[in-house]
């Protein structure tokens, strides 16, 4: 690490702890060189591994950008669409993977955007899935009234 006032490549951490958001490290250092102090936060790296083969850093920004498309004209407010991209990425890293499939971020989009807004869902689940008929959106529709029935019935 390279100290910001002198530009020396000698540090010494002085004390570590895991940020508020418990996704990061705050470090304090010091320069070996001018004796100042400065302030560092580590961040793992979230990767998404595309069908091409490249990778590049998760954004989540653009996982609600896809959302907000399909959110256009129905009732979701900015500050719910940066809640979903937040579980998304929760999700993501919940799961463990050194690089994430492309694949799994559209999952992991699918179920909080349901519980969001169904017409939204059903908006991103046409492009995700590759719906090619009426058909199709008559299927999942059936599926979703299904699971809302059976969430509805009280257990035995």
């Amino acid at each position: 690490m390279h100290c910001p006032y002198c530009r020396h490549c000698d540090t010494k951490v002085l004390d570590s702890r895991v940020a508020d958001d418990g996704q990061s490290i705050r470090r304090r250092r010091v320069c070996q060189e001018c004796d100042k102090r400065f302030t560092t936060t580590e961040v793992m790296q979230l990767t998404v591994l595309k069908r091409s083969g490249a990778t590049e850093p998760f954004s989540r920004d653009k996982a609600v950008a896809g959302v907000r498309k399909a959110c256009k004209g129905r009732p979701v407010t900015e500050d719910q669409l940066a809640m979903l991209g937040q579980t998304v990425e929760n999700t993501l890293r919940g799961e463990g993977y050194a690089e994430v499939p492309a694949h799994e971020v559209g999952v992991a989009i699918l179920a909080p955007l349901r519980q969001l807004d169904e017409v939204a869902y059903l908006r991103f689940a046409s492009i995700y899935r590759s719906f090619e008929s009426a058909a199709d959106f008559e299927d999942e529709i059936a599926l979703m009234r299904t699971e809302r029935q059976l969430q509805a019935t009280p257990a035995p």
